[in-house]
């Protein structure tokens, strides 16, 4: 079995430390962007896929491959839990996460029973034991927040509003609260588990916290956020932890108070400005825009640069895309970042 050395530069980084250069990873690295995994990838949705660990595996390899970075984040998606306690959610090509029958009402909840890992979606822990067998980089474990899981099976399909959503959060608080224990439970049990199975890290993706208000991610959000990564930080000291979300600048501050190691930023929030509202010793993960990869290589090494000056030479940066990669972007422009941060920074570093 791999074993990721204590030197390794995310590790390092996500402690901020320095390390031999920035490290590189990109949110959905692994997908559809690459020739290669439409090669393999097959047809139907991407839970069936998930199911399968040698594809899985395979599918989650690829970017290290080709783009030489520093992680390799788990080819998985947010909802396998409540797929797999069998809530009754898939994910639509093209759609997303889509729900036959919402969440709607207290009679609801008791769909959302306890998550088993090992039971209920062992082929997850199966790709994860391959992986650390196969690859000298570390896993990257990951889970969907209680809010953006509860607001995709609330909705019942992807919303740009979530007007169901924030309606039950404030007019069925104690069925609100009573979901959010729930889908806590859930992010804890699946992290956990990808974790005792070797992975070395892990992201919790609160892609649509961005949709409240502080006073709303205060109330309803924030203290089962704290209890994910909390109970997590207990049982595994010394594994970090990366929050992150879209369109969150004004959360900033009690993002920061969730117990996150790594506060992760969209491509619209500042680097530098983050640690003047939070503190020095921030660690970050960021934050270039998802479309500076899109085209032509120069445009993306400029873009890269940018984020580089933001961060002024400071230990605690893990570089990434301020959202995940988008379809159509240019693999040659996402290695050639790669490429181009691991040589400027080891300059700067020596």
């Amino acid at each position: 079995m791999s074993v990721v050395a204590e030197t390794d530069p995310f590790l390092l980084a996500a402690s901020g430390k320095p390390a031999a250069h920035t490290p590189v990873w990109f949110m959905r690295q692994a997908g559809r962007s690459l020739p290669e995994y439409r090669a393999i990838r097959g047809s139907g949705s991407i839970l069936e896929a998930i199911k399968n660990p040698r594809l899985a595996a395979d599918i989650t390899i690829q970017p290290v491959t080709r783009y030489g970075v520093d992680a390799a984040v788990l080819y998985s998606d947010i909802v396998v839990p409540a797929h797999a306690i069998d809530f009754g959610i898939d994910v639509a090509p093209g759609t997303g996460p889509v729900a036959e029958r919402p969440l709607r009402s207290r009679g609801d909840v008791v769909r959302l029973r306890p998550y088993e890992p090992d039971l209920d979606a062992p082929y997850v822990g199966e790709t994860v034991d391959i992986l650390r067998r196969e690859l000298d980089v570390p896993i990257l474990a990951f889970a969907g927040a209680p809010f953006t899981v509860g607001s995709y099976l609330i909705e019942g399909r992807p919303s740009r509003t979530h007007e169901i959503t924030r309606s039950l959060m404030t007019q069925e608080t104690s069925v609100w609260h009573d979901v959010m224990e729930r889908l806590a439970g859930h992010a804890v049990a699946s992290i956990a588990s990808q974790i005792d199975h070797g992975a070395s890290a892990f992201q919790v993706f609160d892609s649509w916290a961005g949709s409240l208000s502080l006073e709303e991610y205060r109330s309803f959000v924030l203290p089962h956020t704290k209890r994910v990564f909390g109970e997590l930080h207990d049982r595994y000291p010394h594994v970090a932890g990366i929050h992150f979300g879209v369109g969150c600048d004004h959360l900033l501050e009690a993002i920061a108070e969730s117990g996150c190691g790594v506060v992760g930023l969209d491509w619209r929030s500042s680097i530098s400005d983050a640690r003047k509202r939070i503190g020095d010793d921030l660690v970050v993960q960021g934050n270039m825009d998802p479309a500076a990869v899109l085209g032509d290589i120069d445009t993306a090494i400029a873009a890269a640069d940018a984020v580089l000056d933001d961060n002024a030479g400071h230990p605690g940066h893990i570089f990434n895309l301020g959202h995940g990669v988008q379809p159509d972007a240019n693999p040659d422009a996402l290695a050639a970042v790669v490429k181009h941060v691991h040589a400027v920074t080891k300059r700067e570093a020596s």
